[in-house]
């Protein structure tokens, strides 16, 4: 007698809870598809893509309409589409100068928004997850009547450990094993965790999902903050390396011999050479001026004329370039995608970045490469994390929804949210 075999309903169960999954990751990415399309991407029999999109209608995640000009014979395939006001997730951003919360719901609209300054104050984790509860649970409260919260993400400028949501290392303003996601998750009181992820992975995958670089396989985002930070994309996933840690491109030396002194410790690092401190003082800026204003001071003054300001764009751009053109050497992406600081940074240092690329880059690497500023601009980072939280529900969405449907009614949340 051979080993029991599995019963089949448990393995109908199971392909139905991963097919589900699957559809309502397209209809939240791409937004409106037809059923024909649906079955089309996920190699499904329309019969099939029926009976899912009628369990995820009748959980209230996705609503069928029939499509507008449809005026030629046959039956047009239903539109589906995510269900506005039916589940949603909390996100949160910690960048060195601002805290930012929104509410996001299924689809990925940005529907509600907080945000505040953060002093550069050093070690600041009681006042920044102080800040970020509050405005956490000011949008938990005003959420419409009835709609379920289904994750919380959040997006940190430091090295994350998977799994826990501690900061290891943020060198700007001096975090060192801070459990940010436990305090964070206590201090909302929603009964629920947060993921926490690196701002630049979260954003490299963003763009690669909802960005400039949709489609792409192979990409690569460069944030900038006060440092540099980089998210890789190898064959359609994060390359995070062996704990986490990986694609630290901002710590990447480029010159090792008379280079500026890094947070970090170490001199001449990617970020030392091209972050905001480099672009300041070469510009002559006291120290006083920082942030991203005084950034954007800098490229316009360049733009006009200003002598001074128009060496620092161009020293920044060639160490940029230097730092672009040995990243895709080695990766061999698609694109290269300039975010945080790096939006302002970029279009003015172009001539500088494109210059390095021609005589540093191997041709038949650089013959293909595409270079484009961020397409979600400014929101690169807390949509990765917004996605971070969406992912358990696009794994197992009835599970996850009739899990959290529970914990809401068990722990009250829901009454205390509407009183």
């Amino acid at each position: 007698m051979g080993a029991p075999q599995e019963p089949e309903v448990d393995v109908v169960t199971r392909d139905s809870s991963h097919n589900l999954g699957i559809l309502l990751r397209h209809v939240h990415l791409s937004g409106p598809v037809s059923r024909a399309e649906l079955a089309e991407r996920m190699g499904l029999n329309r019969s099939t893509i029926l009976a899912l999109t009628a369990e995820l209608t009748a959980a209230g995640l996705v609503s069928e309409q029939i499509p507008g000009g449809t005026g030629g014979r046959g039956r047009p395939s239903l539109v589906v589409r995510p269900r506005p006001g039916r589940v949603y997730v909390l996100a949160f951003d910690v960048a060195v100068d601002k805290l930012t919360a929104v509410r996001v719901e299924l689809g990925g609209a940005i529907v509600d928004r907080h945000e505040a300054p953060r002093p550069r104050a050093g070690a600041d984790l009681d006042l920044v997850v102080d800040v970020l509860a509050r405005f956490g649970r000011q949008l938990y409260r005003t959420a419409p009547a009835g709609a379920i919260c289904v994750g919380i993400g959040a997006s940190y400028c430091g090295m994350i450990r998977p799994g826990d949501g501690v900061v290891r290392y943020g060198p700007d303003l001096g975090w060192v094993d801070q459990a940010f996601g436990t305090a964070l998750s206590q201090r909302l009181g929603l009964g629920m965790p947060v993921a926490v992820g690196n701002e630049a992975h979260l954003g490299a995958q963003a763009e690669q999902q909802r960005g400039a670089g949709i489609g792409l396989q192979n990409l690569i985002y460069l944030h900038g903050d006060v440092g540099v930070g980089g998210g890789i994309i190898v064959g359609g996933k994060l390359l995070a390396g062996d704990g986490g840690y990986g694609c630290e491109v901002g710590h990447m030396m480029i010159n090792p011999y008379d280079g500026r002194p890094c947070l970090c410790g170490s001199r001449g690092c990617f970020e030392a050479e091209v972050g905001e401190r480099a672009l300041l003082q070469n510009a002559g800026r006291p120290d006083s001026e920082f942030g991203r204003d005084a950034v954007r001071t800098v490229i316009d003054d360049a733009d006009r004329g200003d002598p001074a300001a128009q060496e620092s764009v161009r020293r920044i751009g060639d160490w940029l370039g230097i730092g672009v053109a040995n990243v895709i050497n080695l990766f061999n992406p698609g694109m290269v995608v300039f975010g945080g600081m790096l939006r302002d940074v970029y279009p003015a240092a172009a001539a500088e970045v494109r210059a390095r690329i021609a005589v540093n880059v191997l041709p038949v690497a650089r013959e293909r490469v595409l270079l484009r500023t961020s397409g979600l601009g400014d929101n690169a980072t807390i949509v990765g994390a917004a996605e971070l939280a969406f992912a358990p529900l696009l794994t197992d969405p009835l599970g996850v929804l009739a899990g959290r449907e529970s914990a809401t009614v068990a722990s009250g949340l829901g009454a205390r949210r509407s009183a």
